[in-house]
């Protein structure tokens, strides 16, 4: 038989490199992990650089590749798809820009980049939506909330360009800095001025609101300023179904991943405490994913804490929450006519914080796929697999085959 339906598990910065915490092993090495080593049993494995060998990725380059849109071609910046996955229809032309809730001071300093990781802030991006205006300078504003202190912003008008400095200074103690045009283009300087215009007009409006008013009172930080970057310009994707002959959906708390699939025309798909960090609903995303494959060709799922718990440096805190990950994964193994695709994004070594260029682990379960002898899903394990070493923009074309679904090259 061969499989015909295809889940891509994306376990976003799961991989690492060997931590101290965890006797020099790393959080994929230390976790027990039943259910993925099965998967990995009864399926091929290998490594594979998301870019390209020594190339750290984005999220968001390291998606569009992995789906199999080259980010050298289609990649404007992260701004428009944040834009799109907090739900702002974004049309080709529309400049994008992700955006950080932050608390400054009474002179103006930052002292906390995320608000103090503040949650459920709608309520001030609506205000910020309805009472900034910009028609002087010909521009729409649509503003919307993402996962906890993040939000997006868009910017609809003629004449807009995306090549703009950002207002965060990326550190505490340090006043925003204006935004400034970084060519010569009248475009460019436009959309800077709209911008500074944009934070002159939302800061009063973020300082009295009541939501505001009340974290002062009980010594929260207030999220009484906006910080802005990742601005781009949105572009034309050619539709996922067009591409490939197969429907889709999406299944991530991440707005950045979100976007993705809704400008690759995959169904977005809410599930209920979902939240992009560690007290996530696993199971219900799981269920959902399941849910989808029953009408659905292809589902990509998003599951994220890993990444946050790299990019805090907790290595026994991502190796547990690789194991709740492993639990929540049961239902998969029943799963029948399905291809189960299960990777990484990007490393995020807990010892750097950051994204790395160390390639990530991938196996692929499921009918018509050969087996090798890789027995545990790890960084240095899934190395000796079948698939040996391959590029992200490869997965596409390697899934495609397995499902039968790729066209032959040649008489």
């Amino acid at each position: 038989m061969t499989a015909r339906k295809v889940l891509l598990l994306i376990i976003d910065g799961v991989s690492d490199r060997p931590c101290n915490e965890l006797g020099r092993l790393t959080p994929l090495q230390a976790a027990r992990t039943p259910i993925l080593d099965r998967i990995t049993a009864e399926g091929v494995s290998g490594i594979m650089d998301t870019i390209g060998p020594g190339i750290r990725p984005g999220s968001d380059t390291s998606h569009l590749s992995l789906l199999g849109y080259p980010p050298e071609q289609y990649y404007t910046g992260r701004g428009p798809l944040e834009a799109a996955g907090t739900g702002i229809t974004m049309e080709p032309g529309m400049v994008g820009f992700r955006c950080n809730y932050a608390t400054i001071d009474g002179n103006g300093h930052v002292i906390d980049r995320r608000a103090g990781r503040i949650h459920n802030t709608s309520l001030l991006s609506r205000i910020v939506e309805e009472m900034v205006d910009l028609s002087s300078f010909g521009v729409d504003v649509l503003f919307r909330s993402g996962a906890g202190h993040r939000a997006a912003l868009a910017f609809r008008g003629e004449g807009l360009g995306a090549c703009v400095s950002s207002n965060d200074p990326k550190k505490e103690g340090i006043i925003p800095p204006a935004f400034v045009p970084l060519s010569d283009s009248s475009a460019d300087k436009k959309t800077a001025d709209a911008l500074n215009e944009f934070i002159r007009q939302s800061l009063p409006l973020l300082a009295d609101h009541p939501l505001n008013q009340d974290r002062k009172r009980e010594g929260l930080p207030m999220a009484n300023m906006i910080l802005i970057r990742g601005a781009g310009q949105m572009g034309h994707y050619e539709p996922f179904r067009e591409r490939y002959g197969l429907s889709g959906s999406v299944i991530s708390a991440a707005t950045l991943i979100t976007g993705i699939g809704k400008s690759l025309g995959l169904r977005y798909v809410m599930v209920e405490g979902a939240t992009g960090s560690s007290d996530t609903n696993l199971e219900g995303k799981v269920n959902a994913a399941l849910t989808e494959l029953k009408e659905q060709d292809f589902v990509l799922l998003n599951i994220k804490g890993a990444d946050e718990a790299g990019h805090d440096g907790r290595a026994i805190e991502k190796k547990n929450f690789i194991e709740r990950i492993d639990s929540a994964l049961e239902p998969l193994l029943d799963t029948n006519d399905c291809l189960i695709v299960v990777c990484a994004d990007h490393s995020t070594p807990c010892s750097i914080r950051d994204h790395s260029a160390d390639p990530v682990p991938l196996v692929i379960r499921g009918d018509g796929v050969r087996t090798d002898s890789v027995m545990h899903f790890d960084e240095v394990a899934c190395a000796e697999g079948g698939l040996n070493r391959i590029s992200g923009q490869s997965l596409m074309p390697i899934i495609c085959d397995l499902i039968n679904k790729a066209k032959k090259y040649g008489a």
